[in-house]
């Protein structure tokens, strides 16, 4: 096992907010993760890579060019009631590459954030993620899935529009750091037949492409 994908927990507090410091404007005040983990509305995931421990040097140091190894065997539990590594290594063994939230609100399921440490870019984590939101939403019963993007943020339109999200609204100077236009996207009927077989043949083509051929789906 090289990595995985699974619930954060306190001990992830420190990474966590180390990544989001990385990934967000200094102006965008930071959430209070302590909080939003005792917040039975609120979700959080991390994608971890195992084999770099926090507290040895090499843990922030560029990945091996190999990397796209590690994301074939990142544990993605796609199966029913096996979506969580339940044998993983204690948190504060495990080096956190990428983490994702969001807020379950009657059948709305809303992404308040996905984000990954900038030397593991470009490398399948933040799709991961995703798909492993759609996932969890679709298990805790959400009908649609909302989100907020940046306007420039073109790249991550088109991931979003890959898993069917549609454009539904601007708002006008959602982001405080530059006072940029936040798109409104939401993914509706997620649990429908037709959501389903699309989203089963993304994750296919996901791991076909990032060579998940040899995932292993945990117990």
């Amino acid at each position: 096992m090289l990595g995985y994908v699974r619930r954060m927990q306190r001990e992830d507090i420190a990474q966590v907010t180390e990544i989001d410091r990385e990934a967000f404007p200094p102006e965008w005040p930071p959430p209070n993760f302590r909080r939003e983990l005792q917040n039975r509305l609120a979700h959080y995931i991390v994608a971890c890579d195992a084999e770099k421990a926090v507290d040895k040097p090499e843990a922030k140091t560029p990945p091996r060019e190999d990397f796209a190894g590690l994301i074939s065997k990142l544990r993605y539990l796609f199966s029913d009631n096996r979506f969580f590594s339940k044998g993983a290594p204690t948190p504060s063994e495990q080096h956190i590459v990428g983490f994702a939230g969001f807020w379950i609100m009657a059948d709305e399921a809303h992404i308040t954030t996905i984000a990954t440490r900038k030397a593991y870019r470009r490398q399948g984590i933040g799709e991961l993620l995703l798909i492993s939101i759609i996932d969890l939403a679709t298990k805790l019963k959400a009908r649609i899935i909302t989100l907020e993007v940046r306007a420039s943020n073109i790249i991550a339109q088109r991931l979003y529009a890959k898993y069917r999200f549609t454009q539904v609204g601007v708002r006008r100077g959602y982001y405080i750091d530059n006072k940029e236009d936040g798109i409104m996207m939401s993914a509706e009927n997620i649990a429908s037949a037709s959501f389903q077989e699309h989203f089963e043949q993304l994750k296919q083509a996901y791991s076909m492409k990032w060579g998940t051929a040899h995932y292993q789906v945990g117990h």
